[in-house]
């Protein structure tokens, strides 16, 4: 039996209004939707790619009805990261998870938290009314490289900016494959990480973080398809004049979408890709 190739669909600039996996470009960030959810999140819009990062995140789980009561979520590296107050706020189960906190302090990924100051920040905007925050957001310390087998049975599983600081892009791969694990079947993933949109140009594939680029994604998505699951690529890097603006040290926080990057001697653009994996049923 052929196994079927993942769909590919870049002849067109992707959009929030038809979610798949893509680039953050600047289209999408004048979309009304962008503004709706960057009010739910309690921030002002801006050309950031960290926060297109949320707002990539939420929609594509609203795309595919994962933000309802009684829907069970969970998400890695989730830092101080204001999505589990969101989802709380639309009745979901959250398992909120981050590296034990002791490490996470030493990376500066949180500051001077431990689980019970963790589980709290995580609603600092007030996002969610308190009661049903802690009745329906859990936290646990949990290594993404090493998954405990007591997470599962979830509708969807998240990360924001996190699985590129695993340690390689092998165990990149690793994680979002395992991810996969916690899910139901049908199940959603929604995973954002760094992409380097030089094809030609070397990347960093081990360290403290790691750039995808499109023949890692064309891999992966191959291999997800292979095993059964749903996949759609649209790797179109925009048109937009901000899209062709590229950021340097000190990073803007307004016109940051493409960014110059110098990581082992290499120099190469870089941005936000999102995945969207559909869990074979």
């Amino acid at each position: 039996m052929q196994i079927p190739d993942f769909q590919v669909k870049e002849t067109s600039e992707p959009t929030l209004a038809n979610v798949v996996s893509q680039l953050a470009t600047e289209n999408q960030f004048r979309e009304p939707v962008y503004k709706q959810w960057c009010e739910e999140i309690r921030e002002t819009p801006r050309f950031h790619r960290k926060q297109w990062e949320f707002v990539y995140t939420l929609q594509a789980l609203r795309q595919h009805g994962m933000l309802s009561k009684g829907i069970r979520g969970v998400g890695f590296g989730v830092g101080s990261e204001p999505l589990p107050a969101v989802m709380a706020n639309y009745g979901c189960s959250i398992v909120a998870t981050e590296i034990n906190i002791e490490r996470a302090n030493e990376k500066g990924w949180v500051k001077g938290r431990d689980v019970e100051s963790q589980l709290a920040f995580l609603n600092d905007r007030g996002i969610c009314d308190e009661r049903s925050f802690k009745s329906l957001v859990e936290y646990k310390d949990v290594d993404m490289n090493d998954i405990p087998s007591n997470l599962r049975g979830f509708d969807f599983v998240w990360s924001c900016c996190s699985l590129e600081h695993v340690g390689s892009m092998d165990l990149a791969i690793d994680f979002i494959l395992n991810s996969l694990e916690c899910l139901k079947p049908g199940g959603i993933a929604v995973h954002t990480t760094e992409y380097n949109i030089h094809t030609l140009l070397p990347t960093v594939t081990k360290g403290s973080t790691v750039f995808f680029q499109k023949r890692h994604i064309h891999r992966l998505a191959q291999r997800l398809v292979e095993e059964g699951h749903h996949v759609t690529l649209n790797l179109h890097k925009g048109n937009g004049k901000l899209d062709r603006h590229y950021d340097f040290p000190p990073y803007s926080e307004e016109k940051h979408l493409k960014l110059i990057v110098s990581k082992q001697g290499k120099f190469f653009v870089a941005t936000s890709l999102g995945l969207l994996i559909k869990k074979k049923s």
